[in-house]
């Protein structure tokens, strides 16, 4: 499976408002495995940051003002994230800016979700943490993920920590029986952003003496009701 970990850095909180998208960040994972493939561009978004925005990014006009329109590299993302699946965190929020730059560059391109499906890291994180604050910082502190290093919002570096985030959400799921027919059950699996060996699995069989007594639970059950839904001899 391939997918791709987006991240958006703009002029401010709403497109509805004429911001803009500053920059793109994404990076590839196969089978969730990064595979070094990474696409970032900054772009001139035509107009002055908001103060809020340029605070947490660093960026500013006269920074983006060299860098080309969002429009002309356009072809190049949609290329890059082409029948891919995107793993965006409060994916509302790039998306809404991502299908607004599109619509400015020509109705022929759609929407984002006609190039690229969408997965919301925000939404998973919300229900496997409920009532829990579910930010980027505060997923990386809780699932052990470095990100020390962030002192300004990027949207490659929050990419990477993204996909950290992501696989730490999601570990576990490379057990689920789905794997190719002849790979080992020893393969390494990614936890956390690290491939992992998997420990061999025990069976533990019952011994004849708990076989006794849950079948005498079983005979209890059903002297009780009346019957015994479960299979056995009792039933």
């Amino acid at each position: 499976m391939r997918q791709i970990v987006l991240d958006t850095e703009t002029t401010g909180l709403s497109w509805e408002k004429g911001n803009r998208i500053v920059e793109v960040g994404c990076l590839e994972l196969v089978e969730r495995r990064p595979t070094g493939r990474q696409f970032q561009r900054y772009f001139n978004p035509g107009r002055e940051m908001e103060p809020g925005a340029q605070e947490v990014t660093g960026l500013s006009l006269d920074f983006l003002r060299d860098k080309p329109r969002f429009e002309t590299v356009l072809d190049e993302l949609l290329e890059f994230i082409a029948g891919a699946e995107l793993i965006i965190h409060n994916a509302s929020f790039d998306v809404g800016f991502l299908n607004y730059e599109l619509s400015l560059a020509g109705k022929h391109y759609g929407r984002l979700e006609d190039h690229a499906s969408v997965l919301d890291t925000l939404a998973m994180a919300r229900e496997r943490f409920p009532g829990q604050r579910n930010s980027l910082d505060a997923l990386c502190k809780r699932l052990g993920v470095d990100n020390g290093h962030r002192k300004l919002h990027g949207a490659l570096l929050d990419a990477e920590l993204l996909a950290e985030v992501y696989l730490g959400l999601t570990a576990g799921q490379g057990d689920l029986g789905l794997a190719p027919a002849g790979e080992p059950e020893t393969a390494a699996r990614p936890v956390g952003g690290i491939a992992l060996p998997a420990a061999p699995r025990r069976v533990l069989r019952a011994s004849d003496a708990e076989l006794a007594a849950h079948e005498a639970r079983l005979q209890k059950i059903a002297g009780k009701a009346g019957k015994c839904l479960w299979p056995g001899p009792a039933a």
